[in-house]
């Protein structure tokens, strides 16, 4: 298939820099000279239950990697690379006889980028995609707006971004280029599923959609100047969230979309007279229960346009009432208790409160992620199936693209193998030569990576590429 014959590219140039003739050059007597790949399903759909299982056997002169999808031989082809190294003394390229069999502990393996806070070149977003494939992470949660900015240029709205991006000229994702990441993603068997955090963290919706805030009072009940949450109650929020989230899922084609519903205040819909009357007319009592109203006719838009939807922990503790289908986005300290409550309730939870990496400190911080167990909490069997496994953040408050790979890399690959492999794969020691190994083989790859544990050194340091401004003129 035309995703098989990529990833199989893919591998030569990343292993053999592009030429297959360098892995065959100057062999030893046991020589590996062929690779089979045998794909036994030709379905190519990707989605939360796709299979990355493999099987490969490495042995002289064959070896056989057999999976029952082409994601699934994508994750093998990915091991098979890293297996691949060169002899100090002979420069030869080896690998050692094996035979592996291979699947995930977890199907959902995510990481959440934040573009609002900063803004980053679609570049930067297609290396980081590059990189979550090296370490078989398979969905990327792209929190594309917020407060600070827009940059999500909606067809149907454009005054969204022209009003709401940091600069609407060069800090605006258009839609190829989400298009691009979108497809590329699925070249690399990521699935990206987008965020649009609402009713609260949309200050940077206001100016490019008028009336659709709620316009909050000081102490002399007049305006304030200020604006709060989405107006739940305005004549033109809901025709307006239906066809922007129209939009949305023909923009982004994973089932799922994250409605995010963080961190609402109160206080501006408190204050406003309009909402004051309106609930009074309708019998609200608190305002959770304006909120409960705002979630459940926004899940019910994204229902009916047969999408799931993940939220953000605060909607299920509020006491919404949520669809069965609602997926709990855990992100909150005593995550233990929090995750246990939502799997009792018969709701499917992703885990992302210890993978916070935007958060640092001097010293080696990976092992603190690599010894989380995503299911040490009290619960059924059952209860525990709901887990469908987590996500690394990483917050953009004081990242953008000079900084988001190195501080992401390779500290997320601890995330990586604790979501891939077995739950007593679980030791620091064995796993910190690995870490070392990795970050090598990145800065090989052309990876800013970071160092994960300390003084060390690769024999493929990583080189900058700088060019003075001058440079031109000399």
């Amino acid at each position: 298939s035309t995703l098989l014959d990529a990833a199989m590219k893919r591998t030569v140039a990343v292993v053999f820099g592009g030429s297959i003739a360098a892995s065959v050059t100057n062999t030893p007597s046991a020589s590996l000279v062929t690779l089979n790949v045998n794909v036994k399903s030709a379905n190519t759909s990707l989605d939360l239950d796709t299979d990355e299982s493999y099987t490969l056997d490495v042995g002289a002169p064959t070896a056989t990697l057999t999976a029952n999808t082409v994601f699934g031989a994508m994750r093998g082809l990915e091991t098979f690379s890293q297996s691949v190294y060169i002899d100090a003394s002979s420069s030869q390229y080896l690998i050692d006889e094996t035979s592996i069999t291979d699947a995930p502990r977890f199907h959902h393996r995510g990481i959440m980028i934040d573009t609002a806070r900063h803004f980053y070149d679609v570049n930067v977003i297609l290396e980081h995609l590059d990189v979550m494939a090296y370490n078989k992470f398979n969905v990327l949660h792209w929190h594309i707006v917020d407060d600070q900015s827009f940059p999500y240029n909606s067809t149907k709205f454009p005054n969204l971004a022209l009003k709401g991006a940091y600069n609407p000229k060069n800090h605006v994702y258009q839609r190829k280029q989400i298009e691009q990441v979108i497809q590329y993603g699925y070249s690399l068997g990521i699935r990206v599923i987008p965020e649009f955090d609402t009713p609260g963290h949309t200050e940077a919706w206001g100016p490019g959609q008028p009336g659709l805030l709620t316009e909050c009072y000081g102490p002399n009940n007049k305006p304030d100047g200020t604006f709060g949450p989405v107006n739940p109650v305005a004549s033109g929020t809901w025709p307006f969230m239906t066809a922007f989230f129209q939009e949305v899922s023909q923009v982004f084609t994973d089932h799922y979309i994250h409605l995010g519903g963080d961190e609402v205040s109160f206080d501006c819909w408190a204050s406003n007279p309009s909402i004051q009357a309106w609930m009074a007319a309708h019998n609200y009592t608190n305002y959770a229960s304006l909120e409960q109203y705002y979630e459940s006719t926004l899940l019910g838009i994204v229902n009916n346009l047969n999408r799931g939807y993940v939220v953000w922990q605060e909607i299920f503790d509020n006491g919404i009432k949520v669809r069965p289908d609602t997926v709990i986005d855990v992100w909150k300290g005593g995550w233990q208790d929090e995750i246990a409550t939502v799997t009792a309730s018969g709701l499917r939870a992703i885990l992302s409160t210890p993978w916070y990496l935007n958060y640092i400190s001097y010293g080696e911080d990976w092992p603190k992620y690599y010894t989380v167990e995503p299911l040490n909490f009290t619960g059924t069997d059952a209860a525990k199936k709901l887990v469908m496994g987590g996500e690394v953040c990483m917050w953009s408050e004081f990242v953008d693209a000079t900084n988001f790979i190195s501080r992401t890399w390779p500290r997320a690959s601890s995330v990586g193998e604790r979501l891939w492999s077995a739950a007593d794969v679980n030791s620091v020691e064995e796993a910190t030569p690995r870490m070392h190994d990795l970050r090598c083989k990145l800065l090989k790859r052309g990876v800013n990576a970071e160092p994960p544990s300390g003084p060390s050194y690769c024999d493929h340091e990583f080189v900058p590429t700088y060019f003075p401004p001058w440079q031109n003129e000399l």
